[in-house]
């Protein structure tokens, strides 16, 4: 039985609660938030004690943590607990720094305990198989990948001028995606993006509509495209062109009820936001940490995954606002 302290019990915080609650081999034993009342609450909901991150580190009996906290903290809680001999596993990113990712990597290296990068895309079931088959050969070699990317509604301006900018903290999850299926590395980057959704966006210094070409050094091409508003849900898509044939996952939809007439077909929408459409790949993520720590295994998506997709997150958004291509 493996003893999980959670560090965050916000939104994040509460799923990955419930997955170790649910999880046959873990028990949550304790959780800590800079809100009392948040950590009062998700400690009554799953029969963990509400105390401290001090305490959860300093905590012998605790095997492995889970840092749910706020980006600016994540870096420094990394090295605090693998200083402190505990299993990590920790929301991307690591910083927004790719700078002081290579640093706290470092500290995690010396220490010799087990990192996992929050990048749950992986473990989503359709895009999981498709990675399945795309290995296997299904459409031969890979040629373009293309990554759809569309929130329901923008965040609020407040929270983007903290946010790193669309590249670092919205399609960081799709650059992810695009090493995982690529299987090489890109070293050219190109971007462009605007303000359309939210002229507030735009004050504060991003984009809410972007678009990114990724090159590989064998010429292998990435194209992702990236809103923060679809009027009809979550839109989360991806089609794989290879020298053999296409593979795509679709989007997930409420139901698969669907009504045909005269005046044509009619489907439920789209599933509404991440909470519901990646709920399966959050518990399939936190059983693959679980089976890592438990075989003694490293855990994937690594730290180094985390630094790569930062990497590429820093190139595109250099690359959007100069208006030229970045070589890695």
């Amino acid at each position: 039985m493996i003893k999980v302290g959670l560090l965050g019990a916000g939104r994040i915080g509460r799923i990955h609660g419930a997955n170790v609650v649910a999880h046959p081999l873990t028990q949550l034993v304790a959780l800590a938030d800079a809100s009392a009342a948040a950590a009062e609450a998700l400690a009554r909901d799953t029969g963990a004690r509400a105390t401290s991150i001090e305490a959860i580190l300093a905590d012998p009996g605790i095997d492995a943590i889970l840092i749910c906290t706020p980006t600016d903290m994540h870096a420094d809680l990394i090295e605090a607990g693998v200083k402190a001999g505990k299993a990590v596993f920790c929301e991307k990113p690591v910083d927004l720094s790719s700078a002081r990712i290579r640093a706290c990597l470092k500290t995690v290296e010396k220490a010799k305990k087990p990192l996992m990068i929050g990048f749950n895309r992986r473990f989503d079931p359709n895009f999981a198989e498709l990675r399945r088959r795309l290995s296997a050969g299904a459409v031969g070699a890979v040629e373009l990948v293309t990554i759809l990317s569309r929130d329901p509604s923008p965040p609020p301006a407040e929270y983007v001028a903290r946010s790193g900018g669309l590249f670092r903290d919205m399609m960081i999850h799709d650059l992810d995606m695009a090493r995982f299926l690529l299987g090489e590395e890109p070293v050219e980057v190109h971007a462009v993006g605007s303000a359309l959704v939210d002229p507030a966006i735009g004050k504060a210094g991003d984009v809410d509509t972007a678009a990114v070409l990724l090159k590989t050094g064998s010429g292998k091409l990435c194209q992702i495209s990236c809103s923060r508003r679809a009027t009809y849900g979550y839109d989360q898509r991806i089609e794989v062109h290879g020298s053999k044939g296409l593979i795509r996952a679709g989007n997930v939809h409420n139901t698969t009820v669907e009504v045909a007439t005269g005046a044509g077909v009619l489907a439920d929408p789209v599933q509404n936001f991440f909470l519901e459409r990646y709920a399966d790949a959050y518990r399939l993520e936190l059983a693959a940490f679980v089976e890592a720590v438990t075989k003694g295994v490293a855990p994937t998506p690594s730290g180094e995954d985390g630094l790569r997709a930062q990497v590429l997150a820093d190139a595109a958004t250099e690359a959007c606002f100069s208006g030229k291509p970045v070589r890695l």
